[in-house]
C-alpha cells in the first residue's frame, strides 16, 4: 500500500503515530514519514475522483459509435440517432474533463450526428430528376460498414501466428569445418552466365565487307531480255528481291535509263491500278 499524502484528506490522530506497547512486534502495514503504521486510520479521506477506470478504450469516433450500435443490437442500416447521440455525448463529456485535445475529434462526430438528426426531422426534398432524396444516414452507414470490415480484417491478421510472439525460430550452432565450403550454383545462375558470355562474343565478331561491281548497262540488257516476247510485264516482276537492295536499286536505274532512251514504256490503266512495262519497239 502506498503512503497517504497530507493533501489526501483528514489528519491522522497522534495515537496512531506511536506504536502501542502490545503491537511492537507486529508487522507495520505502512510507513508515514518514516514511522511505522500498524493500523489503518479511521478518518482517512480519499477524493471521489482520485481514481478513474475506463473499461472500454476506443481508437476513434467511428470505433465508439460502432461499439454503441453493436452493444445494443441496433440495426446498422436503421440507426436510432437520438439514443446513440445521447450515449455518445455522455462519453464525450467524460473525456473532455481529462483530455480536451482528444475530445475534439469526438466532438466533430457528435456535430455530424446532430446534423443528420436535424436533417431527418425536416421533410425530404426530391431531387431534380424526381427521385427520392438519399437517407441522411447513408454516408455514415457506409463509413461504419467499411470501418467494421477493416477492423475484422485486422483481428484476423492479428490472430495469425507471429514470429517472436507465438513461436520462436529454432537456431542450431554448427561448428565450422576446416575445409572451405564453396556456395552451390543453381542452374539459373549458370544459364545467366552463359548468356552473358554469348552477348560479349557477339560484340567481338569480325565483319568482312566486300564491294560488288554492278553495271547499269548490264542490267539494262537483262531488263530488255525479260521483256522480249511479252506484251506486258508487271512492274514488280522486273525486280529480284532475293539479290539484295543494291541490285534492286541498279535495276530501277536501268529501267529509268531505258525509259529515257525510249526503249520501253511504263503504262497504267487508271489511278492506283497495277503498273505495266513493255518494249517501245518491235524487235527484229
Amino acid at each position: 500500500m502506498s503512503e497517504p499524502s497530507p493533501a489526501s484528506g483528514g489528519a491522522l490522530p497522534p495515537a496512531v503515530l506511536e506504536a502501542p506497547p502490545h503491537v511492537i512486534d507486529t508487522v507495520a502495514v505502512a510507513r508515514l514519514y518514516g514511522e511505522p503504521l500498524f493500523a489503518m486510520p479511521q478518518d482517512l479521506y480519499i477524493p471521489p475522483d482520485a481514481l478513474e477506470v475506463f473499461l472500454e478504450a476506443f481508437e476513434g469516433p467511428l470505433d465508439l459509435l460502432l461499439y454503441l450500435i453493436r452493444k445494443q443490437n441496433f440495426n446498422i442500416l436503421d440507426i436510432p440517432l437520438a439514443d446513440v447521440t445521447r450515449q455518445y455525448l455522455a462519453y464525450v463529456d467524460q473525456i473532455r474533463k481529462s483530455n480536451l485535445e482528444l475530445a475534439s475529434e469526438y466532438l466533430l462526430m457528435a456535430a455530424m450526428l446532430i446534423e443528420i438528426k436535424s436533417r431527418m426531422l425536416l421533410p425530404p426534398k426530391k431531387s431534380a430528376d424526381g427521385h427520392e432524396a438519399e437517407d441522411p444516414r447513408a454516408e455514415l452507414v457506409r463509413r461504419l460498414i467499411e470501418y467494421e470490415q477493416m477492423k475484422l480484417a485486422a483481428f484476423k491478421l492479428d490472430a495469425l501466428p507471429v514470429l517472436g510472439r507465438d513461436f520462436l525460430r529454432a537456431q542450431v550452432t554448427v561448428e565450422q569445418s576446416l575445409k572451405p565450403r564453396f556456395p552451390d550454383v543453381s542452374i539459373d545462375e549458370l544459364r545467366e552466365a552463359w548468356a552473358d558470355i554469348l552477348k560479349r562474343a557477339r560484340l567481338n565478331q569480325h565483319h568482312k565487307i566486300s564491294r560488288e561491281q554492278l553495271s547499269v548497262r548490264e542490267h539494262m540488257t537483262i531488263v530488255l531480255r525479260r521483256l522480249q516476247g511479252k506484251r506486258f510485264v508487271e512492274f514488280e516482276e522486273l525486280f529480284d528481291t532475293s539479290r539484295g537492295v543494291p541490285v534492286l536499286v541498279v535495276t530501277f536505274i536501268a529501267m529509268l535509263e531505258l525509259a529515257r532512251e525510249r526503249l520501253l514504256e511504263v503504262t497504267q490503266a487508271e489511278a492506283f491500278a497495277p503498273i505495266y512495262v513493255r518494249l517501245a519497239y518491235a524487235p527484229s
